[in-house]
């Protein structure tokens, strides 16, 4: 009888993530690049091929100071309630940027994140609620 050997199985790194968005010098705005390879080192830094998925164009990514760009974004995207100061929601008042603001119909507290104009040239405001999400509501709506 012949004995059967096994192959040993290779191991994957598994990669957090595929894609990444960068700035592409060659379009002159952020796109999506995709990894190519592995990280390796390159003067003491993690660093990696990146493909635009547009242009085709690759470039050099220091890993490190990617993350440290998202672990930036991350902390600047948290949100502070403060439901003590909270003003009820009137779709007809004018709200600032970080002001916080309680909806009495989805009974939930929320900061003003940004101020938009609709495309119908009405006024809109991004809330980011507290248990909610984020919702787009309307305000300076004249009556």
């Amino acid at each position: 009888m012949a004995e059967q050997v096994q192959e040993p199985v290779k191991k994957r790194r598994a990669r957090k993530n595929k894609y990444v968005v960068l700035m592409s010098p060659h379009l002159m705005k952020e796109t999506k690049h995709e990894y190519i390879g592995e990280p390796f080192e390159q003067d003491g830094r993690q660093v990696q091929w990146a493909r635009c998925t547009r242009t085709h164009h690759s470039q050099l990514v220091d890993l490190a100071k990617l993350k440290e760009k998202v672990d930036a974004l991350k902390n600047a995207q948290e949100v502070h309630f403060d439901e003590d100061n909270a003003k009820d929601y009137d779709p007809r008042q004018e709200y600032k940027l970080n002001d916080t603001i309680k909806h009495k119909a989805f009974d939930d507290y929320g900061v003003v994140r940004a101020k938009e104009i609709t495309s119908n040239g009405k006024f809109a405001i991004l809330v980011k609620f507290k248990n909610s999400g984020e919702k787009r509501l309307i305000e300076k709506l004249s009556a």
